[in-house]
């Protein structure tokens, strides 16, 4: 009897989902390709690309553990065995970060959990170049660029000593008043970073700001304790401005490609009629 998407097993799925990618990329490395000389002419070879053994052969690994691998078997696998074979198989950044994904497994080549991270001078020069405010936070959501418009916007956060957004929202008392429905945003707030950081859960620094933020606010440990998860995501947002007033923005969030673990956000100001509506619906 066929199975039924309900009862499809998600581990036996990623597995046949790795072996279809390890066999498509091994059947399009051509044997120049991966440095082995022909041997009797290239219009002996039956198959397509390289041989499972001769992949095997460039990993160093059991031709038998390959063979396993490719028809999605429930075999255990190393990250170092996974480095060697998206370095044989000649695999792009991308397709390295998908091959990982799928066997659950962190890419030994990845930068270290905890490492610092610059931000790219790109990201910076388009801030500059962004009239919306805007700015840039590092994966422990602290600010590490923004614009004037950003800075006019968020005088008590980005004008103050507390750079890091999380610690603004739940410890700087100023945050209740300017962020309307305050309580609703931070518990957002926390859960969008509880999703964003959970690939990094051993990472010191992140457990060193959310175990500093549990003994500082009883409210983010009540929340913390609840594990709600929210993907980051835009939307309104509205404000209590000391010079401007009340101000209702739409937030866009992007996260650019690459290893970077940058995003950059965007407060975006709303047309009268557009801003009239959402006022008269309460979104």
């Amino acid at each position: 009897m066929p199975t039924s998407p309900a009862d499809s097993d998600p581990a036996a799925d990623r597995r046949r989902l790795l072996g279809a990618f390890l066999r498509r990329h091994r059947e399009r490395l051509t044997p120049a390709e991966a440095g082995f000389a022909a041997k009797g002419g290239s219009a002996r070879r039956r198959t397509p690309g390289l041989r499972r053994e001769e992949l095997a052969q460039l990993c160093g690994i059991s031709p038998t553990w390959y063979t396993w691998l490719e028809q999605g078997r429930d075999v255990s696998v190393s990250p170092s065995a996974l480095a060697r074979v998206a370095e044989a198989l000649h695999l792009t950044t991308a397709e390295r970060a998908y091959l990982f994904e799928l066997t659950r497994k962190r890419d030994p080549d990845a930068p270290a959990v905890g490492a610092a991270d610059s931000p790219p001078p790109v990201l910076l020069a388009a801030l500059s170049a962004m009239a919306a405010p805007a700015y840039l936070l590092d994966r422990l959501w602290t600010a590490v660029g923004w614009n004037p418009a950003a800075e006019r916007l968020f005088g008590g956060w980005l004008g103050g000593a507390e750079p890091n957004l999380l610690r603004y929202v739940f410890l700087d008392h100023s945050a209740r008043s300017f962020i309307q429905d305050w309580e609703n945003r931070a518990r957002r707030l926390l859960a969008e970073f509880r999703a964003d950081t959970a690939g990094h859960p051993d990472d010191p620094a992140v457990r060193a700001l959310v175990d500093g933020l549990r003994q500082a606010s009883p409210l983010f440990a009540r929340l913390w304790e609840d594990h709600g998860v929210l993907e980051r995501e835009g939307g309104m947002r509205r404000f209590n401005h000391p010079l401007d007033g009340t101000l209702m923005l739409e937030q866009l969030t992007l996260r650019p490609g690459g290893r970077s673990g940058h995003t950059l956000v965007m407060l975006v100001a709303l047309s009268d009629r557009v801003a009239a509506e959402h006022r008269e619906t309460g979104d």
